[in-house]
């Protein structure tokens, strides 16, 4: 018995000389590659459980409530996508310019330089400014941007303006989701996020129809409204985000002041090249599909269901209403579900209600699917935005997602730009048979995901 005590003894001791508390962290993050091993792992695994995990080796996730400043810089970004939302959704330009489908359609275009440029310049905008850079050069742009265009200026100026006010869309767009993707419970806030914007689209539509259809106002009336908009954003983006310099930015993510291989390693590094190509491709069709029938379905209304301006602007209504309630509703039945069983169910359900928008030549069915489109669709972007955190390692969320996130919202320019130019030789009736195909698209490219549960996280 002597003999024993002294055995179990002298092995306790000799185990907490080999193996500190410091440590015991690091094993339990290495835990697939001890399983690989052979030998004593039994005897050490044995060991290592009966010790109590150590407190510091699993970091406090960060939500949008802790730490407490995470409540204000929520908001503030609650408020930039209200205003993206409603620069989106805002319309009436074609009657006043005198102008056909495919000219108007350049300013769904025109942003898309915008986008491309906050895709490119978004990560280093991190690197050399932090998010405060970001908030500071967000809402400055629209700002700008909102100003010139409030003064009617000609169909040219009118265009570049655009581009700058895509610049700002595209900046914030890819900040925010990196920014909320990355907090705990992210699939539940990132649809409050997009919910938001999707109030923006709601209301935009229905100032601007008031204004124009019972106010008897022009269109460039309802840029005053989104100039006080811009300006809140402008002062409370900045104030919230102001003590998040570059510096802290690099502490963060462990990078340097030089260091811009996040982007290079997430566009043509394998295997995180394919998840990202594939999320900016999904987000690009979903965009587009999105703002097309934003933007779109008022002329559809008025010239082939015959209906009258105000009905048809509340159509529009209706989509972002129903665009808004299913972030919010549908951000809680997704974690349940699954993001990618979700996201399979969403996708057949809009082509459903797709169908029955096109094929059912009713004022009043059409008014609704457009409506229930729009909340199947709701959750799409935050689920793909969730799927690439899952997929990717942390070091890489904030180029990955910025970059998708940014090249996604080209879709805002391109397919809308698309949907007119077709319109002017077809008819705007050729908006229903693109939506679908991109659907189908859409469907296609969220198979081509990984699965989740194979991906490895740091």
């Amino acid at each position: 018995m002597t003999t024993t005590s002294s055995t179990v003894e002298l092995e306790s001791v000799d185990y907490q000389h080999a193996l500190p508390l410091k440590d015991v962290g690091g094993l339990a993050s290495e835990g697939r590659r001890l399983g690989s091993h052979e030998g004593p792992r039994d005897a050490d695994m044995g060991v290592r459980d009966s010790l109590p995990a150590p407190t510091t080796s699993t970091p406090v996730v960060e939500s949008w409530k802790y730490p407490r400043s995470n409540l204000f810089r929520v908001a503030a970004t609650f408020w930039s996508f209200l205003v993206c939302g409603a620069n989106d959704a805002a319309y009436g330009l074609e009657s006043y310019y005198k102008l056909d489908y495919i000219i108007v359609s350049l300013l769904f275009l025109s942003p898309f330089v915008g986008y491309v440029l906050s895709a490119i310049f978004n990560n280093w905008l991190h690197i050399k400014f932090g998010q405060r850079g970001v908030a500071v050069l967000c809402g400055a742009c629209h700002l700008v941007a909102y100003i010139i265009v409030s003064q009617h200026p000609p169909y040219p100026v009118l265009v570049v303006v655009y581009a700058l006010a895509g610049f700002g869309n595209g900046i914030g767009d890819a900040a925010w989701n990196a920014f909320i993707g990355n907090l705990a419970n992210a699939n539940e806030t990132l649809g409050f996020l997009h919910a938001l914007y999707g109030v923006g689209g709601t209301i935009s539509p229905l100032i601007a129809t008031t204004m124009i259809t019972e106010g008897g106002l022009e269109w460039y009336h309802f840029y005053y409204v989104m100039i006080g908009m811009s300006v809140v954003e402008l002062v409370v983006c900045t104030a919230a985000f102001w003590k998040n310099t570059a510096a802290s930015y690099h502490e963060t993510t462990q990078t340097n002041n030089d260091d811009n291989t996040g982007l290079r390693a997430a566009l043509f590094s394998r295997p995180y090249a394919r998840v990202t190509w594939i999320c900016a491709a999904f987000l690009l069709a979903y965009v587009g599909v999105e703002v097309s029938l934003g933007g779109w379905i008022v002329q559809f209304m008025i010239r082939v269901r015959n209906a009258d301006r105000f009905p048809a602007g509340m159509t529009s209504v209706g989509f972002w209403l129903g665009l808004t309630v299913g972030r919010v509703v549908l951000g809680f039945v997704t974690p349940r579900l699954g993001v990618k069983v979700a996201v399979a169910v969403y996708l057949p359900a809009t082509m459903a209600l797709e169908l029955v928008f096109w094929l059912v030549p009713q004022f009043y069915v059409s008014a609704v699917a457009i409506a229930l489109q729009g909340f199947f669709l709701g959750p799409l972007f935050p689920a793909v935005i969730v799927a690439a955190t899952k997929l990717l390692p942390r070091h890489l969320h904030v180029s990955t997602i910025g970059f998708a996130a940014a090249f996604g919202g080209s879709g805002a320019a391109v397919l809308p730009f698309a949907v007119g130019a077709i319109a002017q030789a077809k008819g705007v009736q050729v908006l229903q048979p693109i939506v679908l195909a991109m659907l189908v698209v859409l469907l296609g490219l969220w198979f081509c995901l990984p699965r989740f549960g194979l991906a490895k996280r740091d």
